[in-house]
C-alpha cells in the first residue's frame, strides 16, 4: 500500500513528483493554494492551464510544475470558480488527480485538504473522504496496479492536520479490526 504521510506546512515547497492544486473548472490561479502555486511556480503554470480550457467539475487537470520543486502539478476541479465543493466533486477530483498522477508514473504526490478554504467545504468531511479515497487507491498498489508509493497530506495550519491525523488514525483502527 501506498505510505501515507499527513504534515503541516507549505504545499509548494513539498518534495514530491506533483502537488495537488484545489482548483476552480475554470483553471484560474486565484487565492488560498492555487494563489501560492501561482506565485511560487511563475506564470507558465497559469499559461498551461489557460491552454487546457475549463474541464468539468469533478474531473482534474496536470500542467508542468514552472518554478516549483514539484515536476507536475495536478489541478483538482472540485467546485466553479467562486462557487462551493461538495462531497461528489471532491470524491471525484480527488480520484482523478490520482489518476492523472498514474497517467505520468508518479511516485510521489502531495494533497492540501481540497475545498476547505474559500469553497468552505468542512474540513472533517474532507479528511474522511480524502483519506478514504487515497487508502482505496492505495490499496491497488497491492496488486501492483499504481505507480504511487507515497501520498502525503500538507496541510497549512495545525487544526487541519490534527483533523487529518485523528481520521486516518480511526479509519486504520477500524480497518485493523474488520481485518481480525
Amino acid at each position: 500500500m501506498a505510505q501515507i504521510e499527513i504534515v503541516q506546512g507549505d504545499i509548494t515547497e513539498a518534495d514530491v513528483e506533483a502537488i495537488v492544486n484545489a482548483a476552480n473548472n475554470d483553471l484560474e490561479l486565484g487565492g488560498g493554494v492555487a494563489g501560492a502555486i501561482r506565485r511560487k511556480g511563475g506564470p507558465s503554470i497559469q499559461e498551461e492551464c489557460h491552454r487546457i480550457g475549463s474541464i468539468p467539475i469533478g474531473e482534474a487537470a496536470i500542467t508542468g510544475g514552472g518554478n516549483l520543486k514539484a515536476r507536475y502539478v495536478i489541478h483538482a476541479a472540485s467546485m466553479r470558480l467562486g462557487g462551493r465543493t461538495t462531497a461528489e466533486n471532491l470524491e471525484a477530483s480527488t480520484r482523478n488527480s490520482l489518476r492523472r498522477a498514474e497517467e505520468k508514473k508518479v511516485k510521489s504526490i502531495a494533497f492540501p485538504a481540497v475545498g476547505t478554504g474559500i469553497a468552505g467545504f468542512d474540513t472533517q468531511r474532507c479528511a474522511e473522504i480524502m483519506l478514504r479515497i487515497v487508502s482505496q487507491h492505495g490499496a491497488e498498489h497491492l496488486r501492483g496496479k499504481t505507480s504511487l508509493e507515497r501520498v502525503v497530506f500538507v496541510l497549512f495550519d495545525r487544526e487541519t492536520r490534527e483533523i487529518f491525523e485523528q481520521t486516518w488514525a480511526a479509519m486504520t483502527k477500524q480497518q485493523k479490526q474488520s481485518e481480525r
